[in-house]
């Protein structure tokens, strides 16, 4: 085995630790600023009870990713004829979707009268819009460290495709943007969106170390070791919530991930429970508007369609979280194909 994997695999085990370390004074600050999550009406009545929980406990999973991952590939950075800077890619997406969701976690927090709302939806989809945008040009048009930024992998198919430009920056600003949503309607329940998108990034990190993606691979177990220390807290009965600072940087960095990898089109299979459930709230609203107020689902995001039909939170994220383990499995399995 090579050398890389296993550093790889124990910075994602020391990330945990500091993580798990600074998050009890974490929680204790957000008390303190009555950082207190304000729980929609519409939603089922089981979550009002977690009223006032902390949230933007995205940062507990931000801050050691930002200082480790820089630390560990500044001076590569600055040095001329390494392709270590690639890494500074996913790394600024997520800071730029933090602070997106800080803004609309901040004002979710002092409209109370709004029932916890944050910015208006416009404004969050252009700022998506627009990082996304950036960060598709870079990798699209940067001389080097993007090896794959081109183009995809297909299953069963022996080579690379290339893609012209213009297609390849439209797909890589769906997948962004996509994804950030997608594990955004995922953050719903406690533990949900964080084990699974530990798993994905760990898929992720196994297929850039077949490829050979050094410094993705240590990014990818970072996250998934940052990720595994905030299910500590975020464990049921959840202590703090993840928040928009969090879902929206860890859907976003993702997507990122996977156009680096060159394998996005196992993206959706890779992160499936994220894909099913924005994808329920999308059919739902079609199916709402085609039948003048019927509904094709009890409630969504899907995991509250589970939860109205029985399920208790506990299982609904077991389950969830059981395929999305398998699906993660396959995708990997079926980029090693050729």
């Amino acid at each position: 085995m090579t050398p890389e994997l296993p550093f790889a695999l124990t910075l994602g085990a020391i990330t945990f630790l500091l993580t798990v370390i600074w998050g009890g004074p974490f929680v204790e600050i957000l008390r303190r600023l009555r950082a207190g999550k304000q729980i929609r009406e519409t939603g089922p009545a089981t979550h009002q009870s977690k009223m006032g929980t902390p949230t933007m406990g995205g940062i507990l999973i931000l801050v050691p990713v930002v200082l480790i991952t820089l630390g560990l590939n500044l001076a590569r950075v600055i040095q001329s004829g390494l392709t270590g800077s690639s890494i500074l890619l996913p790394l600024a997406i997520l800071i730029a979707f933090g602070v997106l969701g800080s803004i609309d976690d901040i004002e979710g927090i002092r409209s109370v009268r709004e029932r916890g709302e944050g910015i208006r939806a416009r404004t969050k989809f252009a700022g998506q819009f627009v990082f996304s945008l950036i960060a598709a040009l870079v990798m699209a048009y940067a001389e080097g460290g993007f090896q794959n930024a081109n183009g995809v992998y297909i299953p069963l198919y022996p080579t690379f495709v290339e893609l012209p430009p213009v297609v390849w920056i439209a797909i890589a600003v769906i997948a962004i943007s996509g994804m950030s949503n997608a594990v955004n309607f995922t953050d719903g329940l406690d533990g949900l969106s964080g084990i699974i998108t530990a798993s994905a990034f760990a898929a992720y990190g196994v297929i850039a170390h077949l490829q050979g993606q050094t410094f993705l691979v240590q990014f990818c177990f970072i996250m998934v070791g940052a990720c595994f220390g905030f299910l500590w807290y975020n464990a049921h009965p959840a202590q703090l919530f993840m928040g928009d600072v969090g879902s929206l940087a860890l859907g976003a960095a993702l997507g990122t991930v996977a156009l680096m990898t060159g394998q996005w089109l196992l993206l959706p299979l890779i992160a499936a429970i994220p894909v099913v459930e924005v994808l329920s709230v999308v059919l739902q609203v079609t199916y709402f508007r085609l039948t003048n107020g019927h509904r094709l689902f009890r409630m969504t995001p899907l995991h509250h369609h589970f939860e109205l039909g029985g399920w208790s939170e506990t299982q609904v994220v077991q389950r969830f979280w059981l395929v999305g383990i398998l699906t993660a499995m396959l995708g990997v399995s079926l980029a090693l194909l050729r």
